[in-house]
């Protein structure tokens, strides 16, 4: 069924787990994600990035996504991650994504607060949630991520004159693959939980250890995005199966099932599994 933030993030949050954000550019990928939902019986976040969308047009994911998620038989949120400009966040609510993620973080604070409030309105009005960022959670190879961690305090103030469903903060992870081992600032998570009742993102997943994400999760993280490892996981099936005079369809069930399994692996270490019948 098609949900939005709130109807599988307050249960998270109450729960003491996390749904699993899996961006998708194809057929293939959702599939995966999909298939991995209704196999273990959790709720899924599932949708794309508008710097993913020369990959994948966001009308057509909008076309193929949103039909996937009124027939699953779980919760299943179609949503824009880092939506950059006003256009695409209002284009991608025009199409009937049930959420979206306005991404002001570079802005300056009172900027950010602004821009968000302002497409907080209009989610909304559309039934949709939205979630935003502060601090400013990076690519690898960049400044040091502590200069742009989250503060507790501001993270109060700006729920509140935001109205954002969801909040991702920056407490060490990057997005891409990591070139080095993050390390996670685990106190900052518990800090910022205890003082807003929103739930809270982590980006930049793939690449963190399994006891980073159990820790994350269990610190007060109730939304984790994932692309890197599922899309690896997809082209390392892809090129297993090459072979002289193979053609696209010979590859295509071994991508959706190494993603299927990585999308399980990560549920499980969520603790989302068997979530998805709970109302």
């Amino acid at each position: 069924m098609l949900v939005n933030l709130n109807d599988v993030l307050i249960p998270a949050r109450r729960g003491k787990y996390a749904v699993g954000l899996f961006n998708t550019v194809n057929l293939e990928l959702a599939r995966g994600v999909m298939e991995a939902a209704e196999e273990l019986d959790s709720p899924v976040i599932i949708g794309t990035a508008e710097v993913l969308l020369p990959y994948g047009p966001i009308e057509d994911l909008a076309n193929l996504l949103i039909p996937m998620a009124e027939r699953a038989s779980v919760p299943v949120v179609v949503h824009l991650d880092h939506g950059l400009k006003e256009e695409t966040c209002r284009q991608a609510l025009d199409l009937g994504f049930s959420s979206i993620m306005y991404d002001c973080s570079t802005m300056e604070y009172e900027a950010n607060i602004e821009h968000v409030k302002r497409m907080a309105e209009t989610a909304h009005s559309c039934g949709a949630s939205i979630e935003a960022e502060l601090g400013h959670v990076g690519d690898n190879g960049g400044e040091a991520p502590s200069l742009f961690y989250t503060d507790s305090a501001q993270a109060r103030d700006f729920i509140e004159r935001t109205g954002a469903d969801a909040l991702a903060i920056a407490v060490g992870t990057a997005h891409g693959a990591y070139k080095l081992p993050p390390k996670l600032d685990f106190n900052r998570i518990a800090e910022i939980a205890e003082n807003i009742p929103t739930p809270l993102v982590l980006h930049g997943g793939s690449g963190l250890s399994d006891s980073d994400f159990r820790t994350a999760v269990e610190r007060g993280i109730s939304k984790v995005n994932i692309f890197t490892d599922i899309n690896q996981a997809g082209a390392r099936a892809a090129a297993l199966g090459r072979r002289e005079g193979m053609g696209l369809t010979d590859i295509i069930l071994p991508e959706i099932e190494a993603v299927k399994q990585s999308v399980m692996e990560k549920m499980r270490l969520f603790g989302s599994v068997g979530r998805g019948s709970e109302r």
